[in-house]
């Protein structure tokens, strides 16, 4: 209903343009809204309050004009002209049934558009470190990317989905390290094993396949591993240098190869893990770009380079610094550190440089609420590079805080004790853990409550938008089992028989799909649509509680079904934007 009254907006300043009445060059962008009052009919415009300025006229008389230039449509009833300009919208009664009749037709594409204009989208989420499973805070941001990119793409942009993976650097040193100690372990070495590494069972499963590959190749005695290394922080040691001197311990007693096995086994053990846990959360990605790629094929120092002869770099103490506090950062950042390694920024400068380079119109990146403070020096790294900021969007995500009971469930990845993705998954459902994950706008805070995500209950608000489809699909099964047949044509012609409070609040909600889906894409907030269908289903349980739907009356009964079958297809077509099932039976 809406783009209908927009197309017809535009048909009506196309005419006054072609009639020199607007100028042509004026940009056009048609506001339309629904009134909160129907005393102001059904939607208002201040399309002559935008466009008066530069059109030169007074509001009230441009609005005078559009109305007059708009094509005759059934869907008006009347329009009016309120305030200082504003146009508001009457439509007819019997137009409102032709949302039946669309969702009829479009089945699964209704609520899509071309809004997007098929602009190229690189949306990057989850892009957790692969140095242990997922956990339930990755969960949140894997459920909020792959929603925002479906809902994106339903409206008609080219969606490209991305998982970075940091394989390079002191994290996954950390990891190999780590393994290779297990590894000693299952060669029969007995060690103190540091208090900064990886300790999840994960790490012992990799060296335990490491040592059923290849024997003792990779052993060496514990006391040699261990010879002048610094104390760890039980002894009174600093743990970061205590796991630094043993990673070069490591490196050194392993060798560049041996060390890359250990290093390579870890990582693509992970990293299919991950791959596997996301595909079974219903997380796909069109691409899964890696560090070790990036710094190989020396995009980090041509990345540098171009900043360096813009004059951003400058040497202190050893290290090459980003002046980025010139350039909106709280202040500078290390690119290179006084061992000539470069840091993790350099390598995100790099890859947000490739990803423009790839000719993106815009990118998103969905990042930890942690990473607040990120956001300005990526920016500045942009913009020093010659390349227009305002093309990226970053999306913060609050983790997900999980409780048993009034107690916290920790989540430290080194100590390996935190729920994973997969345990989520595994004890409420993909289902319900997507639904719960996208309630809320994402950076509020969320405490996922794991009974009411399990319940069977109308509380468990999940349960209660997948029952909603049940309960159609079961008016269906008795339709059947009554020898009854639908006879949708005759439905159709007999809409107006549909005069129930609860089914024109059913009409008017179905008619919203298409805004809600068009909003809740180009303001990244799924939960709008979370929120649209536990309204949907909400009236459709007060509907089913209140009406019978297999009259005898035939033209009633099937225009109640095509009434039923329209709420089945909306809220199909909403949970499977969200990664959600609709299941036919509960």
């Amino acid at each position: 209903m809406k783009n209908t009254l927009e197309q017809l907006l535009r048909e009506a300043i196309a005419t006054l343009q072609s009639e020199g009445k607007i100028q042509s060059s004026i940009e056009i962008k048609i506001s339309l809204e629904r009134t909160k009052d129907p005393k102001h009919g059904d939607f208002a415009s201040n399309l002559a309050l935008t466009l008066a300025k530069s059109a030169r006229k007074i509001p009230r008389q441009l609005a005078e004009e559009i109305i007059n230039a708009l094509p005759q449509a059934p869907i008006i009833q009347k329009t009016e002209i309120a305030g200082p300009g504003f146009i508001n919208f009457f439509l007819n009664s019997h137009a409102q049934y032709e949302i039946i009749k669309q969702i009829h037709d479009q089945n699964a594409e209704f609520g899509k558009s071309t809004t997007g204009n098929k602009k190229r989208i690189q949306i990057e989420f989850v892009s957790a470190n692969p140095t242990g499973p997922l956990h339930v805070g990755h969960g949140r941001g894997a459920a909020y990317g792959s929603a925002v990119a479906s809902l994106l793409d339903a409206i008609g942009f080219d969606i490209h989905q991305e998982y970075y993976v940091n394989d390079a650097g002191r994290q996954m040193d950390i990891l190999a390290t780590t393994i290779w100690l297990r590894y000693l372990e299952e060669c029969g070495e007995i060690l103190a094993f540091p208090s900064n590494a990886y300790r999840g069972e994960y790490v012992r499963e990799i060296a335990a396949q490491i040592h059923l590959k290849y024997g003792d190749e990779f052993r060496s005695l514990s006391a040699r591993v261990f010879e002048n290394i610094p104390a760890d922080e039980p002894d009174g040691g600093d743990k970061e240098i205590h796991i630094d001197a043993l990673i070069k311990r490591a490196q050194t007693l392993l060798g560049p190869k041996r060390y890359e096995i250990i290093l390579k086994a870890g990582l693509d053990s992970i990293l299919a893990d991950i791959r596997d846990d996301l595909e079974d959360f219903g997380v796909e990605f069109d691409e899964w770009y890696s560090e070790r790629k990036l710094m190989h094929s020396d995009a980090v120092h041509n990345a540098l380079q171009v900043l360096d002869s813009a004059g951003h770099l400058y040497q202190k103490d050893g290290a090459t610094w980003f002046a980025c506090s010139q350039l909106g950062d709280e202040k500078d950042r290390v690119v290179i550190r006084d061992n000539g390694q470069t840091t993790y920024l350099a390598s995100d400068i790099a890859y947000h440089l490739n990803k423009l380079e790839r000719g993106f119109e815009r990118i998103i990146d969905v990042w930890g609420a942690d990473h607040h403070g990120y956001i300005a020096r990526v920016r500045a790294a942009i913009n020093a590079l010659g390349q227009d900021a305002t093309k990226l969007d970053v999306l913060l995500v609050q983790f997900a805080v999980l409780y048993r009971g009034s107690e916290k469930v920790p989540m430290s990845t080194r100590s390996g004790e935190f729920v994973t993705l997969r345990q989520l998954r595994n004890e409420v459902g993909k289902d319900a853990a997507r639904f719960f994950y996208l309630m809320r706008r994402c950076e509020q805070h969320m405490d996922f409550d794991l009974q009411l995500a399990k319940s069977q209950s109308n509380e468990n608000p999940v349960f209660y938008v997948q029952y909603a489809h049940a309960r159609v699909c079961s008016v269906f099964r008795q339709l059947d089992d009554k020898d009854l047949t639908r006879d949708i044509e005759e439905g159709m012609n007999h809409l107006a028989l549909l005069s129930e409070p609860q089914e024109l609040a059913l009409v008017t909600r179905l008619s919203r799909y298409p805004e809600i889906i068009e909003n809740a894409a180009l303001k990244h907030e799924p939960h709008l649509l979370i929120q649209y269908l536990r309204d949907l289903a909400k009236e459709f349980h007060t509907y089913y509680n209140a009406h019978k739907v297999l009259v005898e009356q035939s033209k009633l009964r099937n225009a109640r079904l095509n009434l039923t079958c329209a709420v089945q297809q909306t809220i199909t077509n909403g949970l499977t934007l969200l990664g959600i099932s609709s299941p036919e039976s509960m």
